[in-house]
C-alpha cells in the first residue's frame, strides 16, 4: 500500500497537556550522547551573537549566505546566545548546524534560541512567518532552540521543505503552527515541540522519536497536532511505544492506517475510541523511507 503524504510517526511520546515542562512528570529523555559541545568543530562557520572577529559572523543568515553556491559539505557552529532574526535556508550544500551545549543528547541544556516575532497573516504566508525557513535537502541541526513569539495567531517556528533533513535534540515553540512539516524526508530525535493549535502540520514523511509535547493550555481543546493535509484527510500518524498516548474518551482519528502499538497507560485502551485500532507490529523507518532509509543519524 503506498504511504500518502503527511505521514508522521510518533515513537516513545511524553505528551503534556496543560502542565508546563518542569511540572515534575515529564519522564526522562534517554540521552544517547553525553557530551559536551561548547568550541566549533573543526572546519565550522563560526557565528557569536557579539564580540565575533573578523572570520566570524553575528548572524546565522549572514554564515548561511557565504556558502553560496558551493556543493562542498558545510557546517555552521553557533555560539551561546540568542539570534533574534528570520532565517531562510537554500543551499546546494549539505549543510549542519550545531547549536553550543552541554549535553548534546537532549534539548534541556541547549544554549541557543533563534527567534523572531512574526505571525502568518503579517508575512504573507506560513513560510515567510518562520523563524528558520528550510528549503534544501541534506540538512542536519543539533542542540537548536526554534522559537516565534507571535501569540495572536498562526506563527511558524520553522518550515521543514526538504529531503532527509534530521533535528537532534532541538525545541520548537509557537502559539499556532509551530513545525511546518512541509515536505520530504525528516527525523526527529530528543526534541521538545511547544504550541497550542495545530503545533505540528504539513505534507512530510516525518519520524518524530523520544520527544516531548507541550501543549498550552485551553479550555475548548483537546487535541494533539493537526495531521491532515490542507484540505485532505489523507494523513497517517501511527503512535507506539507512548506512556502517555491519547484522550480515553470519545472519536478520535489521526487517518486511515492503524496506528497504535504496544502503547501504555490511560490513553493506551482503544476499546473507547470509534476508528482507532491497535496494529500487529511495529512500524519501522524502512517501512516510512523505503530502502534508503540509513540516513538519519542513528547514534540518536
Amino acid at each position: 500500500m503506498p504511504f500518502p503524504k503527511g505521514l508522521f510517526y510518533l515513537v516513545q511520546l511524553a505528551l503534556f497537556l496543560g502542565q508546563g515542562p518542569s511540572s515534575g512528570e515529564a519522564a526522562s529523555l534517554p540521552t544517547r550522547a553525553d557530551n559536551s559541545r561548547t568550541v566549533a568543530p573543526a572546519n565550522c562557520i563560526v557565528v557569536k551573537p557579539s564580540g565575533a572577529s573578523a572570520s566570524e559572523f553575528t548572524s546565522l543568515q549572514a554564515a548561511v549566505n557565504s556558502i553560496g553556491s558551493s556543493t562542498k559539505p558545510a557546517c555552521i557552529f553557533l555560539n551561546s546566545g540568542t539570534y533574534n532574526e528570520r532565517v531562510e535556508i537554500k543551499v546546494k550544500a549539505p549543510l549542519t548546524l550545531y547549536g553550543s551545549t552541554t549535553d548534546t543528547g537532549s534539548y534541556k541544556k541547549n544554549t541557543v534560541i533563534i527567534q523572531n516575532t512574526l505571525g502568518s497573516q503579517d508575512a504573507g504566508s506560513l513560510d515567510a512567518s518562520s523563524t528558520v525557513n528550510l528549503r534544501s535537502n541534506d540538512f542536519a541541526a543539533y542542540n537548536i532552540d526554534f522559537v516565534n513569539g507571535y501569540t495572536a495567531g498562526q506563527a511558524v517556528a520553522l518550515t521543514a521543505n526538504g529531503n532527509k533533513t534530521g533535528f537532534y535534540g532541538c525545541s520548537f515553540k509557537s502559539y499556532q503552527d509551530t513545525l511546518y512539516v512541509k515536505a520530504g524526508w525528516m527525523y526527529y530525535s530528543n526534541c521538545y515541540i511547544e504550541g497550542a493549535v495545530d503545533y505540528i502540520f504539513g505534507n512530510g514523511h516525518a519520524w518524530i522519536g523520544e520527544y516531548h509535547i507541550y501543549r498550552h493550555p485551553r479550555s475548548d481543546q483537546q487535541s494533539l497536532p493537526r495531521t491532515s493535509l490542507e484540505s485532505q484527510r489523507t494523513s497517517d500518524v501511527p503512535v507506539q511505544h507512548s506512556d502517555k498516548c491519547c484522550e480515553t474518551r470519545g472519536l478520535l482519528t489521526y487517518g486511515r492506517r492503524r496506528n497504535t502499538f504496544e502503547n501504555t497507560g490511560a490513553g493506551a485502551d482503544t476499546s473507547q475510541r470509534k476508528y482507532f485500532t491497535a496494529s500487529d507490529k511495529a512500524l519501522t523507518k524502512q517501512d516510512l523511507w523505503g530502502a534508503d532509509f540509513k540516513w538519519y543519524d542513528a547514534s540518536y
